[in-house]
């Protein structure tokens, strides 16, 4: 049930109609049964594995503060052991028995096995993970009820592709729930229809272009060619994930949730690091939270902070797909955010009189750049193709740009647009704004969706397949 269906909107509005007709706990069993019907329509075969994990950690954590001190760190690793485990074997078991057979001199075959990675597993694993941590850590009041932690992972708008919810953001909302103020149901249904646009229209359309370069890259050669579908895929996964976002983001608000925003414009960051904290914001914090930072607690000096953001990020990057590819993804990024703090470093020191040229616009030009360098590592399975496209970044005949004018107006919108918000707060001003100027946005969305929707072929979303 994909969000830009009218499949999931029907089932949205009869969860809104039931939810809003319902009072007290009624209203978190038609929340959790739902949940589990969305997931259900997936693959139902899955929902006891979802059960499965989510009685563990909720008995984990519940019996945390039941016990001496020495048995809550065995209870945090049943716990954690178990999600990884499960994540593991689905996720990583293929990559890992493919190279075990490689390194062994047999065919991969006689040990590859036909898995189906469950939906959303990579991300309330990490959900999960986070709260029995803060519980072990006693930042987190363990929850005594079932019925709600159930729903805190299962919760439909956020089950499949995040944003990845902390506990105490659920729980806040969950027991001091109070209806959507005019306002933010204003904003819930803004959110959804600029979801919707970044999806169908930006989205979608970039990922013809991506996609038809990728598909076949072998066969178009060129410096301009090969760019050309590498920042048509940085487009394309960014105005995807975060149309995603905005309408799950959305979704939530009206049943009643305030989630926290998760892409706060990244491609207007003047450096890695500060997209890094733009980019996937739930996602980022997570990996700051739970692995940078205990990392750091146990390893000084500058030598080491450096070897903590590789750590840190070659393992985010392995969480995106069990593959080369997104190690070397990983590692690259994790490279850039140490050159760059050696860079921030180094100007500290430098003699006070001594002056740097710094553009900003060329500044957020070539980080945006260095981000979209990285994309064959993302876009492609195998690495010897995404290495053979990022060598045709850099040599071979000029080739041909292959965005049309109207992409590349597209893009400029875009940028427009975010620049707008990011100095003029548009977004927050129609929502608070008079109501014609709200319905004038609303119908300029759905314009722009009869214009520029990709209707012919469906796109899934990128992040569906983590």
């Amino acid at each position: 049930m994909l969000f830009n269906t009218l499949q999931y909107f029907l089932f949205f509005a009869l969860v809104l109609t039931l939810f809003y007709a319902s009072k007290g706990v009624a209203r978190k069993w038609i929340l959790l049964i739902a949940s589990y019907f969305f997931y259900a329509c997936w693959n139902w075969k899955f929902v006891p594995l979802l059960l499965t994990l989510t009685a563990i950690d909720f008995s984990a954590a519940l019996w945390m503060g039941r016990v001496r001190p020495d048995r809550r760190k065995l209870l945090l690793l049943v716990s954690v052991t178990a999600n990884l485990a499960f994540l593991g074997f689905f996720k990583y078991y293929n990559f890992l028995a493919g190279n075990v057979a490689g390194l062994l001199g047999v065919s991969p075959s006689s040990f590859i096995r036909a898995i189906i990675l469950p939906l959303g597993i990579s991300f309330h694993t990490l959900q999960s993970i986070s709260y029995v941590v803060d519980v072990y850590r006693r930042e987190q009041k363990a929850i005594k009820n079932p019925l709600d932690y159930a729903l805190f992972i299962c919760f439909f708008p956020q089950l499949v592709a995040g944003p990845i919810v902390r506990a105490r953001v659920f729980f806040r909302d969950l027991y001091n729930w109070r209806a959507p103020s005019g306002e933010d149901r204003r904003a819930g249904i803004l959110m959804i229809a600029l979801g919707l646009v970044k999806k169908m229209a930006f989205a979608d359309q970039f990922a013809l272009l991506s996609d038809s370069y990728f598909n076949n890259f072998a066969g178009q050669p060129g410096m301009l060619t090969a760019w050309s579908g590498s920042i048509a895929f940085t487009l394309q996964i960014y105005f995807d994930f975060s149309g995603y976002t905005d309408i799950a983001i959305g979704s939530a608000k009206l049943l009643g949730f305030n989630f926290p925003p998760n892409f706060n414009r990244p491609f207007l960051a003047a450096s890695i690091t500060e997209l890094w904290r733009r980019w996937h914001i739930s996602f980022s914090t997570w990996l700051r939270d739970y692995i940078y930072i205990p990392l750091a607690s146990g390893r000084r000096g500058e030598l080491a902070i450096y070897g903590n953001l590789l750590i840190t990020m070659t393992l985010g990057g392995l969480w995106h797909g069990a593959s080369w590819n997104f190690v070397i993804w990983g590692l690259y990024n994790g490279a850039l955010l140490s050159v760059e703090r050696i860079w921030r470093v180094w100007r500290r020191k430098r003699p006070a009189g001594e002056n740097v040229v710094d553009l900003h616009a060329l500044r957020v030009v070539r980080t945006f750049l260095l981000f979209a360098l990285a994309a064959p590592f993302f876009r492609l399975h195998g690495f010897q193709d995404a290495f053979h496209v990022l060598q045709r970044m850099f040599s071979g005949p000029p080739g041909a740009l292959l965005f049309n004018p109207w992409q590349i107006g597209l893009a400029l919108l875009s940028l427009i647009l975010a620049q707008a918000e990011e100095k003029l707060k548009w977004f927050e001003r129609l929502v608070k704004g008079p109501l014609w100027a709200y319905a004038a946005a609303l119908t300029l969305f759905l314009l722009c969706l009869e214009l520029f929707a990709v209707i012919e072929t469906q796109v899934p979303f990128v992040y569906f397949q983590f």
